[in-house]
């Protein structure tokens, strides 16, 4: 066996002997033949950021190859608000190299991601992962940098309440069972997730612990490693609805919402990334932070009100973004510190060898090998109601404007704070409500549409559905209105 894919936990790729990456399609009718997969979904992303599905059943080889050549019509007006119904047909078409076993049905089936194409058979200009693919694109053509992301997806578990192992409120930070709860949920989903193709960190339990009359909330984290920012928006999609289905399995209810019970931790979806040049990380060296990595936050930072537009869309986001709870609404950066918008994490440089040495005083000093550079930054307001694939197209055109941006090493400087940053004064702060948020859309959307990478129309679709919210003063009108603020939360429970 490949030594490169001993390890690797898709079905696929352990059978067929190669990358997911390499796979043709001749490689996907050899496993359905061989495995006996009597069927096959399509999934994608729609307008709403959701994943759909199509059902299909295999008729025979004929209709396989032609269903993965071809792909098939979907009715575009229903699946993006702004695809007129006069002219509303359009193709969906495999990708294969995301081509898993389905876990969660009893038929055996085989899924795929598949992108959008219009009725002259190009790309839908409007579709998420096109968008995001765009971004990159012209990332790479304008600054030689590709970009890398990682996502922490928080999400609450709500179960009655254990009489035997209470659990203790806003403690359950890496907690274990049985003073945690539901790390089998976690552990089962996190497999399941692997096995579709998405590339795991860790997982652990999460500060948010939470009794409400006879439930017990307890929150949970799954983390993923770096990759192109395509195939992160990807598997942070993918493991909304495992782990949804998972929970579902368990007779659980799960919600990925920013926040659920006011007052209380709520769930973000932190996102880690690094720009790559050739392979190489470009965001630290010997030295430390580069001015590429410095460049790319100031971009971060002098868009980060219009971001919340993608990543923050709901109006509970803006219950989550308040002073001293973990979650930032000063704008600005620092090291190490989790009250500022983009954090800096330790990135083992320098300190590697010398910790596993210490730890591990047999390891013999010819078989350490310096570590790789994994230093990332991380932005810390969007959540679980994001719009994952505009989230990062709007991510990697904020960090492409910071690198061209001719202030961004001084706009850096300025807004570097080693205090708590919501005591610092004179900070710009984030929106309060998606109504602010749609407005600093609008006043930022040249940047977002230069290039092409985000179609006016989308913009202009995107400010509607957040004013139409209303929640202009959302907090004021709602201080001290305990069966609204309910009312709200519970709207938005299964958001993203």
């Amino acid at each position: 066996m490949n030594d490169r894919l001993a390890l690797n936990p898709n079905k696929i790729v352990k059978a067929l002997q190669k990358p997911a990456g390499d796979f043709t399609k001749r490689d996907i009718v050899r496993f359905i033949e061989q495995n006996d997969i009597r069927m096959l979904n399509f999934r994608y992303v729609a307008g709403d950021g959701r994943l759909k599905k199509l059902n299909f059943v295999i008729n025979s080889r004929l209709h396989l190859e032609k269903l993965l050549s071809m792909g098939e019509r979907v009715d575009g007006s229903s699946l993006f608000p702004f695809v007129s119904a006069e002219s509303s047909d359009l193709y969906v078409v495999p990708r294969f190299r995301t081509a898993f076993v389905n876990p969660f049905t009893e038929v055996p089936t085989l899924d795929l991601i598949c992108s959008f194409y219009d009725n002259h058979g190009d790309p839908l200009e409007s579709a998420p992962e096109y968008i995001l693919q765009k971004a990159q694109r012209i990332l790479k053509e304008r600054t030689g940098l590709v970009m890398e992301a990682l996502g922490e997806l928080e999400y609450y578990l709500f179960s009655e309440i254990d009489s035997i192992y209470p659990i203790t409120e806003q403690k359950g930070y890496h907690e274990s069972h049985p003073f945690s709860k539901w790390g089998l949920v976690r552990r089962e989903a996190m497999q399941l997730i692997s096995e579709m193709g998405g590339t795991i960190k860790y997982g652990h339990a999460e500060v948010g612990n939470i009794i409400s009359g006879d439930l017990e909330m307890v929150q949970h984290e799954i983390e993923f490693l770096p990759v192109p920012i395509e195939d992160a928006a990807d598997q942070l999609v993918m493991a909304k609805w495992a782990i949804r289905e998972v929970a579902y399995r368990h007779h659980l209810e799960v919600s990925f919402a920013p926040k659920i019970i006011a007052g209380q931790a709520g769930s973000g979806l932190h996102v880690h990334t690094r720009f790559m040049n050739g392979g190489e990380n470009a965001m630290a060296d010997g030295s430390g932070l580069t001015d590429t990595a410095r460049k790319v936050i100031a971009g971060y930072l002098m868009s980060a009100e219009s971001l919340t537009a993608f990543g923050n869309t709901v109006p509970t986001s803006f219950l989550r973004l308040v002073p001293h709870q973990e979650a930032p609404t000063s704008i600005c950066w620092g090291d190490r510190n989790r009250s500022v918008l983009v954090r800096v994490p330790l990135g083992w440089l320098g300190v590697g060898d010398r910790m596993l040495r210490d730890a591990n005083p047999l390891e013999p000093v010819d078989g350490i090998r310096g570590y790789e550079n994994n230093q990332t930054v991380e932005l810390r307001s969007p959540d679980g109601s994001a719009n994952v694939h505009l989230l990062l197209a709007g991510m990697a055109v904020a960090g492409r404007f910071g690198l061209e941006h001719p202030d961004a090493l001084d706009l850096a400087g300025k807004l570097y704070v080693k205090a708590d940053a919501a005591r610092v004064e004179g900070l710009k702060q984030l929106p309060a409500s998606c109504h602010e948020s749609a407005d600093c859309l609008a006043r930022d959307r040249a940047r977002y549409e230069q290039g092409g990478v985000f179609p006016a129309g989308l913009i202009d679709s995107h400010i509607r559905t957040l004013k139409a919210f209303d929640d202009l003063n959302m907090s004021e009108k709602l201080f001290g209105n305990a069966d609204s603020l309910k009312q709200l939360v519970n709207r938005h429970l299964h958001c993203g």
